[in-house]
Formats: structure tokens, C-alpha cells, sequence
């Protein structure tokens, strides 16, 4: 493993067992893991491919523990639930700044985008609203790139 990677894992495994601590719960091997795993993630991560890729280091991991170890991260602030045009939730840990999504609605690529524009616009809707905005979660739905060349329109 090259050292920037393997620097990189030390970080994400330091940065795990702090949040999992600070937090006042118990560092469990499992939990500890799966918030590895989602911190690694290259995408947003259902429950089932979270379970999929920890049950490689976990054989014995039962999918219960992985909802009930994403509810509790979630509460815990480390991590965010997403609702895209799907059945199901997506996760990701929680970022350090406010980010956005693009999702192509034949395909479910997504596209994580920042824009000034949404700074502004909390300014204004909280000024108008006299509203302190601590966040702000902005899907934008349409069709990638790729499926308007394929015509999936």
C-alpha cells in the first residue's frame, strides 16, 4: 500500500475511534468499521452495500446491527441520511461543509456539487424569515450527461 494511502486509512481509523468515543458510546470493532467503511465510500451508501462490504472483515455481522449502527451515527451527528428517488436511504458521513446533489432520475447518478448561490440563498430566506439556518439539503433532479446521448429520456 502506497504511504499516502496507508496514511490516509491511519487518519480514517484515528478519526473513527474519536468520533465513536467523543460521543460517549462504546467503540465496538463493528461500529467502528462500518463508519470506517462509509468514511472510505466513493458514493453514498445504501444499508445493504454497507452490509455487503462489511461482512469481507465481518463475516458474523448481522444486517440488524448495521441499521441500528447507522440510526445511532446518525444521532450522533456523524453521519447523513439521504432520500433520494429511491425506496431506500443513502448515507454518508457528515461533511465538514454544506454540499449539494444532482440526481439523474433514469440512471441515480449522483453528483455532489457546492455553489455560493446556496450560501446566499440561506442569508436571504433567513434574514426575511429572521431564521438562523444551521444547514441546508438541496436535490436537484434531472438526467445526466450519458442517459440524454443514449436517449433514456
Amino acid at each position: 500500500m502506497p504511504d499516502s494511502e496507508l496514511s490516509k486509512t491511519m487518519r480514517i481509523k484515528k478519526a473513527t475511534r474519536s468520533s465513536l468515543g467523543g460521543g460517549g458510546e462504546r467503540t465496538t470493532r463493528q461500529r467502528a468499521i462500518l463508519l470506517e467503511l462509509l468514511q472510505q465510500g466513493a458514493h453514498h451508501l445504501d444499508a445493504d452495500e454497507l452490509y455487503r462490504l462489511a461482512r469481507r472483515r465481518l463475516p458474523r455481522l448481522s444486517l440488524s446491527t448495521v441499521y441500528r449502527s447507522l440510526q445511532l451515527f446518525k444521532k450522533m451527528g456523524l453521519v447523513q441520511e439521504h432520500h433520494f428517488a429511491e425506496e431506500h436511504h443513502h448515507y454518508e458521513v457528515k461533511p465538514e461543509t454544506d454540499h449539494q446533489h444532482l440526481q439523474c432520475l433514469k440512471c441515480g447518478k449522483i453528483i455532489e456539487f457546492r455553489s455560493p448561490v446556496t450560501e446566499k440563498l440561506k442569508e436571504a430566506v433567513g434574514q426575511e424569515h429572521d431564521f438562523i439556518i444551521t444547514g441546508l439539503e438541496m436535490d436537484l433532479l434531472g438526467l445526466c450527461g450519458k442517459c440524454r446521448r443514449e436517449g433514456k429520456a
